[in-house]
């Protein structure tokens, strides 16, 4: 099979269309013959040569596909071959084929292309993940996201306004605002021109919002704080600013606030 190959760490330049083995398949994978991939951060930051993959994993870039299933382990019981499916890669997807665990493979719902579920893995595990099952975020409650117009800002935003959300989001040119607002964003705020922690307390009347969102990280960090409600969950994916700030713990214990982190380059 034929497949992008990362011939040295660098630019662009740097990958290669290549003939390569075609992958095997294991008795819990699925093999699916690739129709499309998507393009993470984490696949450039691995050009670079400063995000090696797991270990095991397929040396080639693409955290994420669509395409058909063309062969099924041993003990895979829920694809057949033949079956239209997206998956979750730890890598891969720039090539022909890729074998993947069964369990990391997803449905294509009707009236999704190939090409547009290509791109639904990595937004949709992320946010649902992090917002809903580990930060509980629920019908009535407010969410702040950062980077509003990026891949998981997007996501976000819909899926949060599906569930009733209030949803709250950053991004730094008024077109980008104009776009999230057009996908259900309910207060738009342009970090360049303003304080988003003076906004988010202007339109909560002094609460804040229940739930953050954040890609940009240290720079961000003593502001999401202020901007927590009483009993508030910050979620940290991503350190665009930096990885290192000062804080104030005081306000963590007496508004009882939670902090998780996750790594997330994509």
């Amino acid at each position: 099979m034929k497949a992008v190959v990362i011939t040295r760490f660098g630019g662009p330049e740097v990958l290669e269309l290549q003939e390569v083995e075609d992958p095997k398949v294991g008795d819990d994978e699925v093999l699916i013959k690739i129709e499309a991939t998507a393009l993470n951060r984490a696949d450039t930051i691995q050009r670079k040569g400063l995000h090696p993959p797991p270990k095991g994993a397929s040396p080639y870039p693409g955290l994420e596909c669509s395409g058909i299933v063309e062969a099924v382990g041993k003990n895979v019981s829920r694809w057949n071959i033949g079956d239209q499916v997206c998956a979750l890669l730890s890598g891969g997807g720039y090539a022909e084929k890729v074998a993947v665990t069964a369990g990391q493979v997803l449905p294509i719902l009707p009236g999704i292309s190939l090409k547009d579920a290509a791109a639904f893995p990595e937004v949709a595990c992320t946010v649902w993940s992090t917002v809903f099952m580990m930060n509980r975020l629920s019908a009535g409650e407010t969410f702040l996201i950062h980077g509003g117009s990026s891949g998981i800002g997007t996501f976000a935003i819909q899926i949060a306004k599906h569930q009733g959300v209030r949803v709250f989001v950053t991004a730094g040119t008024e077109e980008k605002l104009a776009f999230c607002k057009d996908l259900g964003a309910d207060v738009c705020i342009n970090y360049k021109t303003e304080d988003f922690a003076a906004r988010v307390k202007e339109e909560t009347g002094g609460k804040g919002v229940d739930v953050i969102l954040d890609c940009v990280g240290g720079p961000y960090f003593q502001r999401n704080l202020d901007s927590l409600s009483v009993d508030g969950r910050l979620f940290i994916i991503g350190f665009m600013g930096g990885a290192v700030t000062e804080v104030n713990l005081a306000g963590l214990l007496t508004r009882r606030l939670t902090v998780q982190c996750i790594f997330q380059s994509s």
